[in-house]
């Protein structure tokens, strides 16, 4: 852009390669932004709940995902447009922040914008729709709180957690195995919680899988699971009360750092050369056995020469284990990382009731199983599927019922699903409409009516009449002001969600109703869209 004077002096703005950007400005800008955000929404809207649809999506280098995550559907998208964008990180923050609602979040938006658009057409401007949306979402997410009830659980009844997790696991692939998998994942977090601070670190939770067997063989282990095994095959297979010396260094003679040559003109040299070799290699495995090791887990690899000295020496190890799961294993078994050889001592061995290699099917694939440690806050979720894609979705699955699990430890209030608590919530939003005289009003009642896209999605994908189901459930709501009525998408043969038992996290809901609308606040502000033309 130049400021440039005509011969009056009057100054004139000249932008460089006009003809070569298109820009869309006012209400153009905003119908145009609104359809990228309804086109991305129109996509996850077939996958939500437990009749949802999946979606197979392929990478540029032909990998192949099945899923119906809606994070992970965005995510490997290939979206272009900047709104369209906008939807992908609405869905990839619900998905940091609270792990579940990854679909509902972005079918609210897509709905908010659609009901925005009408908004536009009658002439009421942007600004006062946004602000008409942010009242609602304030009258919405108090409505949450008051409707949400306390769940009471302990760490010997566990039962409310899994039903939770249940919900969550009921709209994915592995939805038959829901019960067994939704108790692994309430376990797994439990092992690792810190019920007094009410916080939970996910990272101790290694999810692991494997091709072969069927989705039931699917366990949980007290311990780390290591993709390797023992260095020789004529190690012990199982090592019980075992020490482990965790090494980072590399487990083998020291090379020096700079340039250097051996000549050796006599036989009698090698052979001086080679013995000095192994007495500095005995020396090494001697040093492990004095501290009182039984098994050394290294991150580098050795020769084969170690290999045989160290079998020689009854000293199984393993070779190549990565930096993460070296870490896991000093957090499980109490030991500490070595970095320097000379460090090692009685005091940084880590303790393991059992460690036992384990093979599977008929192909040579061994793992190992490092069990019954000293400091039991490490445990392994063992995922077993016919294929890798199925393990692959139910990584995803497990890790959305982590997320709930861990979401009602730190915050134990829940809503009803079933779209019982949007129902409810547009029930309130529309009654509190009356209290604004402006034009915020519109806006208000609009947003009502977008709440109500989640449950006739709900509907419309379990094969019922949308709009008759949606009016059922939403009078027998006002009926019987019973906020536990939800559509009966599994055919049991009634609407109360808790006989039904499906629960969702309380600030699962809250954020999906806060971050929808912040986006749409965004979208709806932006008039002019200056974009470089394609050449």
């Amino acid at each position: 852009m130049a400021l440039a004077f005509d011969e009056y002096g009057r100054p004139f703005i000249i932008l460089r390669e006009q003809e070569s950007k298109s820009r869309l400005r006012g209400i153009d800008a905003q119908k145009a932004n609104i359809s990228a955000g309804t086109a991305v929404a129109r996509i996850l809207r077939t996958s939500l709940g437990p009749k949802g649809m999946d979606k197979m999506l392929q990478s540029p280098d032909g990998d192949i995902t099945i899923t119906n995550d809606g994070a992970t559907i965005l995510e490997q998208m290939d979206v272009d447009n900047q709104i369209g964008k906008l939807m992908v990180e609405l869905s990839r923050s619900q998905d940091y922040e609270i792990g579940d609602g990854t679909t509902g979040v972005v079918v609210m938006a897509g709905a908010l914008l659609e009901q925005a658009e009408r908004l536009l057409e009658r002439g009421i401007h942007p600004i006062r729709v946004a602000e008409g949306y942010e009242i609602a979402s304030k009258i919405a997410v108090d409505h949450l709180q008051q409707i949400s009830h306390k769940f009471e659980f302990n760490a010997s009844n566990i039962e409310p957690l899994v039903q939770t997790c249940m919900t969550t696991l009921s709209s994915k692939i592995v939805n038959r195995c829901k019960r067994s998998l939704a108790e692994i994942a309430v376990k797994a977090v439990m092992a690792v919680a810190d019920l007094e601070r009410k916080d939970v670190n996910l990272d101790l939770i290694k999810v692991e899988g494997k091709v072969g067997g069927k989705l039931e063989d699917t366990e949980l282990i007290y311990g780390i699971l290591v993709d390797k095994d023992m260095s020789h095959p004529q190690m012990p297979k199982q090592i019980e009360d075992a020490k482990i010396a965790i090494l980072t260094c590399p487990f083998e003679p020291p090379k020096p750092k700079t340039k250097h040559k051996v000549d050796i003109d006599t036989v009698e040299k090698f052979q001086t050369l080679r013995e000095q070799e192994k007495k500095y290699f005995d020396d090494m495995v001697q040093q492990c056995k004095d501290v009182g090791a039984t098994l050394v887990i290294c991150q580098w690899g050795f020769d084969d020469e170690a290999n045989h000295l160290l079998m020689h020496r009854n000293l199984p190890a393993v070779r190549w284990v990565g930096g993460v799961e070296l870490e896991l294993i000093a957090i499980a078994t109490g030991g500490r990382i070595v970095p320097r050889f000379q460090e090692l001592t009685a005091d940084k061995l880590g303790k393991a009731g059992l460690v036992r290699e384990k093979a599977f099917g008929t192909t040579k694939d061994r793992m190992l199983y490092i069990e019954h440690c000293a400091n039991s806050r490490a445990v392994t979720v063992f995922i077993r599927g016919g294929n890798k894609m199925m393990i692959e979705e139910t990584k995803r699955s497990i890790h959305d019922a982590l997320c709930v699990a861990r979401n009602i430890i730190r915050n134990n209030s829940i809503v009803y699903g079933g779209g019982a608590a949007e129902i409810s919530c547009s029930i309130a939003v529309e009654a509190a409409a009356d209290k604004y005289p402006g034009v915020e009003q519109y806006a208000v009642r609009a947003f009502a009516d977008a709440l109500d896209s989640v449950p006739m999605a709900l509907a419309e994908n379990s094969g019922l009449q949308p709009i008759e189901t949606l009016s059922a459930v939403k009078s027998q709501q006002i009926k019987e002001n019973n906020a536990c009525c939800g559509i009966d998408c599994n055919d049991a043969g009634t609407n109360d969600m808790r006989e039904q038992n499906v629960f969702e996290t309380l600030i699962g809901k809250q954020q999906q109703l806060l971050l929808a609308t912040q986006v749409v606040k965004m979208i709806l502000k932006i008039d002019d869209v200056i974009s470089p033309s394609e050449y």
